[in-house]
C-alpha cells in the first residue's frame, strides 16, 4: 500500500455523512461529527491543516461546514475518549480514500487485531484479493513520544494478522492535528 500526496490537499470531512462501501451514511455522519468535536475542542476550525507523517510527508487541510448546534454536540459527545477515537476513525477512512487507492469496505469483528477491511476502490475482487487492514487510533493531545508509541503499539497489534496482506496504521492526534501513518 503506497500513499500518494499528490492525490489530494483537502480532507472534507462532510463526505462522510455520503458513507463508504463500509460505512453507512448515517455512520459515516456520526464519525464526521466526533472528528468536528474533537477539533473544535481543541479550538480548531473549518480548513485546518493536518500534518501527515510517517510512510507519506504531507499535508491536507480539514473542513467542514460549521453549523449545528456546537453545546448540543459537546453535551454528547461528552465521552472525550469515545469522540477521539471515533473521530480518528473517520479522519483515517477519509485520509486512506483520498491518498490511496484503497477505501474502507467492511468493519473488522473483535479479534483479528485491526479496525477495517480495506478494498482497492471499484474492485470486485474475491475475499481476501486486493484487500489490506486499518487499525486505527486516536489521541485527544500527545506530544511526539505518545504518538510513536501508540503507532508501535498498534503496530504490534496487527502482526497477528500479519502475512499476505497489507496493513496500515493510523493515529490521528488531535491537538497539533497531526496523523501518523504506518504501512506493514
Amino acid at each position: 500500500m503506497r500513499f500518494d500526496p499528490r492525490q489530494a490537499d483537502v480532507l472534507n470531512l462532510d463526505t462522510l455523512e455520503g458513507g463508504m462501501p463500509g460505512i453507512t451514511p448515517r455512520i459515516g455522519a456520526y464519525l464526521a461529527e466526533a472528528a468536528v468535536t474533537c477539533l473544535e475542542e481543541e479550538t480548531h476550525g473549518p480548513g485546518v491543516a493536518m500534518q501527515i507523517d510517517g510512510d507519506c510527508q504531507h499535508h491536507v487541510r480539514i473542513r467542514w461546514l460549521a453549523g449545528g448546534d456546537r453545546d448540543q454536540r459537546a453535551k454528547f459527545w461528552r465521552d472525550a475518549d469515545e469522540a477521539t477515537e471515533q473521530g480518528a476513525c473517520g479522519i483515517a477512512a477519509l485520509l486512506v480514500a483520498a491518498l490511496t487507492e484503497y477505501t474502507v469496505v467492511e468493519r473488522a469483528r473483535k479479534g483479528p487485531g485491526f479496525d477495517y477491511w480495506l478494498g482497492k476502490k471499484d474492485s470486485v475482487a474475491l475475499l481476501f484479493q486486493d484487500k489490506a487492514r486499518l487499525e486505527v487510533s486516536g489521541l485527544r493531545r500527545g506530544d511526539e513520544r505518545a504518538i510513536e508509541s501508540r503507532v508501535r503499539r498498534k503496530a504490534k497489534q496487527l502482526e497477528p494478522s500479519d502475512g499476505a496482506l497489507p496493513g496500515v496504521v493510523a493515529v490521528v492526534e488531535f491537538s497539533s492535528p497531526r496523523t501518523r501513518v504506518r504501512t506493514k
